[in-house]
């Protein structure tokens, strides 16, 4: 996993999980406690509500990215740029400034007048836009998105993601955001969560991971709850969010969200890594996590059935049942192991795949009769071992 510096802050496995707090200088904004026109206000907002309750990252938006608004050109928030950076410049704490836009002429001219970081939310849809954040040595969101600059975010089909973000490269200081949110018409509640399901599968592209959450209406749907009663199921999934490698939290709520990802960092799992002997264990637990790494490598992405182990419970099993699966476990790849109450098995696709064929195989062995082989049959289909 490549780590990134913002200005000296870093940015992936190696560090804390990072909170990027919001501030909005666009009056179309819909989410009106984090909308500031005037500079003095919105430096006090900075410091008050973003700084002092932990945010590390503040994210400035210059207009609303909200589909309903129309997109404003290069040089609207250009006009508009000179507000927020008076108001970053007069701030006193200590953060790390990001400017959310889509132009590549925004960026630099906010990374020449004091910003450190880009939010790109069309996902380098501006073609300059990587060159230009490397001239300045800046890290870059780069957010799932169309190459078109009148459409952020708007990716229909989930398994479309991951080409998104490898479209138009990565630069070394670049952060993948897969883009939450209903930024389509097509993309549905349920696509929001099949993403976050395989939030995972991002750590594939080899880059930190930045996550926008808070408050969506894929959670808020999920528990019944309106805009301003969701603070509770964002912090749920922060926490799971962190837990599966996500590295940024973008939110409203900095205190409680900082406290929520401290826990998902808290109780993730542990993984071996040794630079020095070039070792480092993956995050996965899926086929299609291991596809996304192998992909990385260049390696044989059908090697994937076999880089992942799944654990099952097995009970009811006779013991007739029990010794035709010890018979051939070993042939193929799997453990199997009986005990008093019940049986472990695990092993691969790939392996429970082999399995199911030699007990198929085994229907004519000596004492086979005494063997329910669909039971059998149907227990292996059922564990994914088809």
């Amino acid at each position: 996993m490549q780590n990134v510096t913002a200005a000296g802050l870093g940015i992936g496995d190696d560090h804390p999980p990072r909170i990027m707090g919001v501030l909005n200088v666009s009056e179309e904004s819909p989410y009106d406690p984090s909308v500031y026109d005037d500079p003095g206000e919105a430096a006090e907002y900075v410091d008050s509500e973003l700084v002092s309750e932990g945010a590390d990252i503040v994210d400035v938006g210059l207009e609303s990215a909200n589909k309903r608004f129309e997109v404003l050109s290069a040089e609207q928030e250009l006009d508009r740029l000179d507000t927020a950076v008076e108001a970053i410049e007069s701030v006193s704490g200590d953060a790390i400034f990001s400017i959310e836009t889509r132009y590549a002429e925004v960026a630099d001219e906010a990374l020449s007048r004091g910003f450190d970081m880009v939010n790109d939310i069309c996902g380098f849809a501006d073609s300059e836009m990587p060159e230009v954040c490397a001239a300045h040595d800046a890290a870059v969101v780069k957010m799932a998105s169309p190459p078109d600059l009148n459409r952020p975010g708007a990716i229909e089909e989930v398994d479309d993601i991951y080409a998104a973000l490898e479209r138009g490269g990565l630069t070394d200081k670049t952060i993948v955001d897969p883009a939450f949110g209903g930024w389509s018409e097509a993309k549905t509640l349920e696509d929001d969560r099949e993403t976050f399901r395989r939030l995972r599968e991002f750590r594939g592209l080899g880059q930190p991971i930045l996550v926008s959450i808070n408050r969506k209406n894929f959670l808020r749907d999920l528990a019944g709850r309106s805009t301003e009663e969701a603070l509770p199921v964002s912090l749920a999934a922060t926490a799971m969010a962190v837990e599966r490698g996500a590295h940024v939290i973008r939110t409203h709520d900095v205190a409680e969200t900082a406290d929520a990802a401290e826990i998902g960092s808290a109780f993730a799992r542990d993984r071996v890594r040794s630079d020095d002997l070039g070792v480092e264990e993956l995050d996965v637990t899926t086929t299609g996590e291991a596809a996304r790494h192998l992909a990385r490598l260049g390696a044989d992405e059908t090697a994937a059935d076999e880089a992942t182990a799944r654990v099952f419970e097995l009970s009811g099993l006779s013991e007739r049942e029990r010794e035709t699966f010890r018979a051939v476990a070993t042939d193929a790849g799997v453990v199997f192991a009986p005990g008093d109450s019940g049986s472990l098995l695990a092993g691969s696709p790939a392996a429970l795949a082999r399995l199911r064929t030699l007990v198929a195989e085994n229907r004519n062995a000596s004492g086979a009769e005494s063997v329910d082989f669909e039971r059998l049959e149907a227990i292996l289909d059922a564990v994914g071992g088809r």
